[in-house]
């Protein structure tokens, strides 16, 4: 297993763009361009957004062998965020290793260019990163006829 001491930006990139060029070669794509958006730490791997003119995917990469989980052919395995748990893959490259992805919008298309998609990513990635927002209980005082009437709303309703 290749474990990522230093940010994988420039190899995640290079990777997938020698996969546009040798196996994607023949296949009509959008004018995206291959891009690796926000990698950083995160619980000890590395956590980003890639872009491709196939497809825009969540990357995990090992940071370290420790918590680094790799799901068998064909399985998927839940990650836990912030924002909840997301189901990723498996895949191995040659030059970058093992990784795991998690797909967020295929086929790109409707992109109508390359900063759309980019600010796109470090949405999704920031969005990733958050609790969902609780709902907040806000303690509404009750309303009686005589509040209703003169427009106040701290009595209760009792009140008179």
């Amino acid at each position: 297993m290749v474990i990522h001491r230093q940010d994988p930006t420039a190899l995640v990139t290079a990777t997938f763009r020698r996969i546009r060029q040798e196996r994607m070669a023949d296949v009509p794509l959008p004018p995206l361009e291959v891009e690796a958006v926000g990698f950083r730490r995160w619980n000890g791997h590395w956590l980003g957004v890639l872009i491709t003119p196939w497809a825009m995917s969540l990357m995990l990469l090992p940071g370290a062998a420790e918590g680094w989980d790799l799901p068998g052919d064909n399985e998927k395995r839940a990650v836990a965020f912030p924002s909840g748990n997301y189901a990723f893959l498996a895949g191995t490259e040659e030059g970058l290793g093992e990784y795991q992805s998690c797909s967020l919008i295929s086929p790109v298309a409707h992109f109508p260019d390359q900063e759309t998609a980019r600010l796109t990513a470090e949405a999704a990635l920031f969005a990733l990163l958050q609790e969902p927002a609780k709902a907040v209980e806000s303690e509404k005082p009750a309303l009686s006829r005589r509040g209703f009437l003169t427009g106040r709303v701290d009595r209760k309703a009792g009140d008179a």
